[in-house]
């Protein structure tokens, strides 16, 4: 008898024990308080706000990354164009192809920061030049009318010289960069502007509404560099 009320006892307190951490893991699982759920809710706040921000910077690196490859591209498309001799419909005679990209950050419609010309040099005599800039586009010597759009702009364009004592000329009219067969180089002129020789460089400076930028590098000799 006594052994059994022991073993009752003893089964009792075991019981007793079980409840206790069976209520114990209830309340631990029960969910959180206000002041853990404001916790979490502000951690994942900033890491939201963080996320988008990085994504906003690295999308206008994109943005930004893919105009200057297509200035590039524009160059190396009219470079191509006059070395393979890719003549137009009606070339005046004697004629040699010239394709060349235009500037005018001095544009009558305030938006020359924002465009751009792909061109072909239809002269008589060719100057190497875009004579035609106000004209509809496609039509005349205009082949292709470049806009930039998202708030980026061509933030500025200056011609360096070989000679280091010289200060670049900083351009903020016209600006006519020209490739002619059978010549891999560039011609670079402006109606404006009286450069002195030699032109070591080109640079084209774009940038986004944030200050995100890029240069496009053209040297006389033809090579178009993007950094």
């Amino acid at each position: 008898m006594i052994l059994f009320f022991k073993k009752l006892l003893k089964a009792k307190k075991l019981k007793a024990k079980s409840y206790k951490l069976t209520r114990g893991l209830a309340r631990r699982r029960g969910g959180m308080t206000y002041v853990e759920l404001i916790v979490v809710l502000s951690i994942f706040a900033i890491l939201s706000t963080v996320v988008l921000f990085n994504y906003k910077g690295f999308e206008e690196k994109v943005e930004i990354r893919n105009l200057a490859n297509n200035i590039a591209l524009k160059m190396v498309d009219a470079q191509k164009s006059a070395i393979s001799g890719e003549l137009p419909l009606n070339p005046p005679s004697p004629w040699k192809p010239s394709y060349g990209v235009y500037f005018d950050l001095n544009e009558s419609s305030n938006t020359g920061n924002k465009v751009f010309y792909y061109f072909i040099d239809l002269s008589d005599p060719q100057n190497k030049k875009f004579d035609t800039p106000f004209t509809p586009c496609p039509g005349n010597e205009c082949l292709d009318k470049v806009e930039i759009k998202n708030g980026n702009k061509i933030e500025s364009i200056k011609v360096f010289y070989k000679d280091k004592g010289i200060t670049p000329t900083s351009i903020t009219k016209d600006l006519h960069i020209t490739f002619t067969r059978p010549s891999l180089g560039a011609d670079i002129k402006s109606n404006f502007y009286t450069f002195a020789l030699p032109i070591d460089r080109v640079e084209i400076i774009i940038s986004s509404s944030s200050g995100i930028g890029s240069i496009i590098k053209v040297y006389p000799s033809g090579r178009i560099q993007v950094n």
